[in-house]
C-alpha cells in the first residue's frame, strides 16, 4: 500500500493477517475466544480486568473517586489484562465481555454475580450502585448521560479514526488524516465552547460525563497523545484546557491513571491493584 495507489475493493472481502500497523496482530474479523483461560479473582466484590488505555482508566478513576467519597464498598482488584499478547480472547475474559474489550467489570457482591462491559455501561452501574456522581434531578441527569453517550460515540473518529492514520498505520496518508482531524478539531472546539460557560461538562457538578472524557480529551491536550498536540493546535482550546487540567490535579485521578499502568516512569506503574496501599509510594 502506497500513497499513491488508489484502491479498487473486491467483490468479496477477505482477511489478510498481515495488514500492517501497530495492532494488526490482535485485529481478526470474528469474535469469540482463541483459547481457554480462567481470570484470576481476588478478594473484593468487584473484580476489575483491564489496562491503562483511556477506556480502562475511565473506570480505575472512578473506583478511587468513590473510594475518595469513604465508600468501602467500591474496594476493588484490578487485574492486567494485556491486549497485545491477546488476554482479552481468553475464554474467561470473553465470558464477561463477549466484545473482547477492556475493561471489563464482575459484581461478585450478590448472590448472582454480575458482568458489566463497555466502559460508560460500567461507569453508569456503579453511579447507581454507589449512588455518586450520576445526578437524580431529571434534566441534570439528562445532560449528564448526553456527555457521557457523546463521549462513547464520539471518541472513535478521535481514537480509531486520527490517531490510526496519524500514529499508526503503516503509511501516512493525506485524506484519511485530514478527513479525521476535521472531525477531532471540531470535537474540540465543541468542548471549549460547552466548557466557556461551566466549570464541568454537565455544569457546576463533576460527574461520570468528566471521568468518561478526561482520559482521551484531556490526555489530548495535556499528555499529548498521538503526539499530535501541535498538529490539532491543542493549546488553542482554552477552556477545555483549563477542564482538563482542574480534572488531572484530582487526588483519586491521579491514582486512578495509574492502575494497570504497564508503561512510562516506572513510579506511576501499577500493573496490578488490590489494596489501597499498591498505590501509595
Amino acid at each position: 500500500m502506497t500513497e499513491n495507489t488508489e484502491y479498487t475493493p473486491p467483490r468479496v472481502w477477505s482477511w489478510e493477517k498481515d495488514n500492517g500497523g501497530r495492532f494488526a496482530s490482535i485485529n481478526r474479523p470474528v469474535a469469540g475466544p482463541t483459547h481457554e483461560r480462567e481470570l484470576p479473582v481476588g478478594k473484593h466484590p468487584l473484580q476489575l480486568y483491564s489496562l491503562a488505555t483511556p477506556n480502562g482508566v475511565k473506570v480505575t478513576i472512578m473506583l478511587e473517586e468513590l473510594l475518595a467519597l469513604g465508600e468501602s464498598g467500591a474496594e476493588y482488584d484490578a487485574h492486567l489484562i494485556q491486549i497485545m499478547e491477546g488476554d482479552q480472547f481468553g475464554s474467561g475474559f470473553v465470558a464477561i465481555n463477549p466484545n473482547s474489550k477492556i475493561p471489563a467489570l464482575l459484581d461478585r457482591s450478590a448472590a448472582t454475580p454480575v458482568r458489566v462491559f463497555e466502559s460508560g455501561a460500567i461507569l453508569v452501574y456503579l453511579a447507581e450502585k454507589f449512588g455518586a456522581f450520576l445526578p437524580t434531578e431529571r434534566g441534570q441527569r439528562a445532560e449528564c448521560l448526553s456527555w457521557l453517550f457523546w463521549q462513547m460515540g464520539a471518541t472513535p473518529f478521535l481514537g480509531g479514526g486520527f490517531g490510526h492514520f496519524y500514529a499508526y498505520a503503516p503509511v501516512k496518508l493525506e485524506y484519511p488524516i485530514n478527513r479525521f482531524a476535521l472531525e477531532v478539531k471540531r470535537q474540540l472546539d465543541l468542548l471549549d465552547r460547552n466548557l466557556a460557560s461551566r466549570r464541568y461538562l454537565g455544569g457546576d457538578e463533576y460527574t461520570i460525563a468528566d471521568m468518561a472524557t478526561y482520559p482521551w480529551y484531556g490526555g489530548l491536550v495535556l499528555d499529548n497523545i498521538y503526539e499530535a498536540a501541535e498538529f490539532l493546535d491543542v493549546e488553542s482550546y482554552t477552556h477545555l484546557n483549563r477542564w482538563a487540567r482542574d480534572i488531572q490535579a484530582r487526588p483519586a485521578v491521579q491514582r486512578g491513571r495509574r492502575v494497570n499502568r504497564i508503561w512510562g516512569p516506572e513510579e506511576e506503574q501499577v500493573p496490578e491493584r488490590h489494596d489501597a496501599s499498591d498505590l501509595d509510594l
